[in-house]
C-alpha cells in the first residue's frame, strides 16, 4: 500500500509560486498497476518523483508500505566519477542486496562489457540508460515506477528488456507515466488523472484514458 495524505507540492521560482498538487489524498493498493495521466504540466513526473522519494512534498506525507523502485532507467543517482561497477556495488549495498549477484546480472543484461570499469561520465546516454535499467531489474521491488521509459537500446536489446520486465511484473506492480495509451493499457488496470492540483483515481483504465483524451481535445 502507498498512501498520499493531504499532499501538496509547490515550486517557487523567481518569486512565483506554482502549485502542482494541492492537498491530495489517495491510496494505491497492492496487486494493481496504475497509469498516471494528465495534460502537459499537470504534475505526472513530479508525482513519480514524490512516489520514489527523490522529492519531498511541500506539505502532507507519503506512506510507502511497499518496496518501491526509483524511476526506471533513471541514472541521476549514479556518481559520474565512479565506474559502472563501483556504482552498482554501492547501490546494491544500500538496498541490502548481494553485490556479486547484482553485478553478474547487470553485466550480462547490459552488455556493456569493459565499459563497466570506466567512469560513468564517459558513457553515452544510451549506455547510461542500459546500466540504470539493468540495475532496476537486478533488485527486486514490489512496485516499479516508470516515467516514459520501458525499453532502451536497439530492437534486439529492447525486446530482451521487455521480456525481463514482464517477468518482474509477474510478482510486482507498476506505476507508469506514458503518452502512449497502448502502453498504458498494456501494463495498467487503473488510472490516476491529474487535473488542477487534484488526483482522481479511476478503477477502469479505459475510463481514465477517455477523460485524458477529453482533456487534450
Amino acid at each position: 500500500m502507498i498512501r498520499f495524505e493531504n499532499v501538496s507540492k509547490v515550486y517557487s521560482t523567481n518569486g512565483n509560486r506554482r502549485t502542482i498538487l494541492e492537498q491530495v489524498s489517495f491510496t494505491l493498493k497492492p496487486g494493481i498497476s496504475y497509469g498516471v495521466l494528465g495534460i502537459n504540466g499537470a504534475g505526472k513526473s513530479t508525482t513519480v518523483r514524490l512516489l520514489a522519494g527523490t522529492e519531498e512534498p511541500t506539505r502532507g506525507r507519503i506512506i510507502r508500505g511497499r518496496r518501491t523502485s526509483w524511476p526506471l532507467g533513471f541514472s541521476g543517482g549514479f556518481h559520474p566519477m565512479m565506474t559502472g561497477r563501483d556504482n552498482l556495488t554501492f547501490v546494491a549495498r544500500i538496498y541490502g542486496e548481494d553485490p556479486k549477484k547484482v553485478l553478474e546480472f547487470v553485466e550480462d543484461f547490459s552488455e556493456l562489457g569493459s565499459y563497466l570499469d570506466v567512469p560513468i561520465r564517459t558513457y553515452s546516454s544510451g549506455m547510461a540508460a542500459r546500466l540504470a535499467f539493468g540495475m532496476s531489474m537486478a533488485i527486486p521491488f514490489d512496485c516499479y515506477l516508470i516515467d516514459e521509459i520501458t525499453s532502451v537500446g536497439d530492437a534486439r536489446f529492447a525486446k530482451r528488456a521487455d521480456e525481463v520486465f514482464s517477468q518482474r511484473l509477474k510478482h510486482a506492480d507498476v506505476i507508469m507515466v506514458s503518452h502512449s495509451m497502448d502502453t498504458i493499457r498494456k501494463w495498467c488496470t487503473q488510472g490516476i488523472v491529474l487535473l488542477n492540483g487534484r488526483a482522481i483515481i479511476y478503477e477502469d483504465i479505459d475510463d481514465a484514458i477517455e477523460v485524458y483524451r477529453r482533456l487534450n481535445s
